[in-house]
């Protein structure tokens, strides 16, 4: 069955590198990006094409729906997606994979501005199975997850948090950059099994939050392990373990504590919006001189 397949976009990609000092919400286009089904159904989802977008999806087998209410079938996604009263819709393929002869898998944002918000921008994260049937490729799986405010991250492979790194000379490293270039430093304890650090950090890549951050900021991340790690410096920076992570501390450029995370704001980091994290960033930069 093709719903079967829809665990794989679970399967962790690629180990990356650290993240680079410097941030970017810009990535490069891969081959998927030109798999012409899903083309079609971004371009009848943004012209709200009901007919167009249901003679995508499988009629026999009949297409299984997934979504936070429960099971539906092509008429009702169609009912979903083309009833959605926005003012724009993007659609990048964040995962692709071939699980086999005739199959396509694919992991979505769908990224969708209600009318009547200047900001407010919604991002849907689906998963996608596509078969080929004769001539035709057909949508027979696919499932949906709750909208959230920022994009969520594909896989949580990424090494944002180096193992071996000496946390209190990268913070050094970043005071003498800020004092150096009039800036602020961030320090955000995490881990890399931790899934709302990746949501920040993706979110730190998006570019109204990469300007500020970028042109006000040194960031370090700081590895806490399982709970035994550089727990010194989160002490010396009041920030308590307990109330989770990913956790933030911001110093200026003297190395005084100006802001320390003690109710866990940004340990669900997945509810929060991007307004939320500019409003963070531009209270706590340093004043123009």
């Amino acid at each position: 069955m093709a719903a079967a397949y829809l665990p794989l976009f679970c399967v962790a990609q690629t180990s990356s590198q650290s993240a680079p000092a410097t941030f970017s919400s810009s990535s490069t286009p891969t081959p998927e990006e030109s798999f012409a089904p899903v083309q079609q159904w971004k371009n009848a989802l943004a012209s709200r094409n009901a007919a167009a977008l249901r003679a995508l999806y499988s009629s026999n087998p009949p297409a299984r729906i997934f979504t936070p209410a429960g099971e539906v079938d092509a008429d009702g996604e169609v009912a979903f997606w083309t009833g959605l009263k926005s003012r724009g819709v993007g659609v990048h393929i964040a995962q692709s994979a071939s699980p086999g002869p005739g199959m396509q898998q694919l992991l979505l944002n769908i990224k969708v501005r209600p009318h009547g918000s200047a900001d407010k921008e919604l991002t849907y994260t689906e998963a996608q199975v596509w078969q080929q049937q004769n001539e035709q490729w057909r949508l027979v799986a696919a499932k949906r997850a709750e909208p959230t405010r920022l994009e969520q991250p594909a896989s949580t492979s990424k090494n944002i948090y180096p193992a071996g790194a000496d946390a209190h000379a990268e913070i050094k490293e970043a005071l003498d950059k800020a004092k150096s270039d009039h800036k602020r430093v961030i320090v955000v304890f995490g881990a890399n099994w931790c899934y709302d650090c990746h949501v920040l950090d993706l979110a730190f890549h998006r570019n109204d939050i990469a300007r500020v951050l970028n042109a006000s900021y040194e960031v370090v991340h700081v590895d806490i392990g399982e709970g035994e790690k550089n727990q010194d410096l989160m002490q010396a920076y009041e920030v308590p373990m307990k109330k989770g992570i990913p956790a933030l501390a911001v110093l200026d450029a003297d190395g005084k504590l100006l802001y320390s995370q003690k109710n866990g704001e940004f340990e669900k980091a997945r509810a929060l919006g991007p307004e939320d994290l500019l409003a963070f960033l531009n209270k706590w930069k340093p004043q123009a001189r």
